[in-house]
């Protein structure tokens, strides 16, 4: 059933991403950005707490689980040192995923041709 419930949440995830990508004008970049700043607005809530009870690991796997990682960082930042704690701890939280989104980007960009 876990597996079930993960494959739902995930599949339920990039199913609004695909409606609002063939119905509106924005790019890719666009609704990664939307589903980023909802996944924070919904840890602000205390809603992606639900998600992760729902699905387990399943809420780890979409975009939204990276705004979630960035408002936790920042507000448990915030907690501990105030306002410069919370950009402190946002990036020492979260640079591990970047880093790794640039090293793997740029390994796929020497091994594949970029086509039109």
């Amino acid at each position: 059933m876990i597996y079930l419930n993960a494959f739902l949440l995930c599949g339920i995830i990039c199913l609004i991403g695909q409606i609002i990508l063939d119905n509106t004008k924005l790019t890719p970049g666009h609704i990664t950005t939307i589903f980023v700043i909802a996944g924070a607005i919904l840890s602000c809530l205390g809603l992606y707490d639900y998600l992760r009870d729902y699905s387990l690991m399943g809420s780890s796997v979409p975009i939204t689980s990276f705004g979630n990682a960035l408002y936790q960082a920042a507000y448990t930042g915030f907690l501990e040192n105030g306002f410069i704690g919370m950009f402190n701890n946002l990036l020492s939280t979260t640079s591990a995923g970047i880093s790794g989104a640039i090293f793997f980007g740029f390994i796929f960009a020497l091994l594949f041709r970029v086509r039109d």
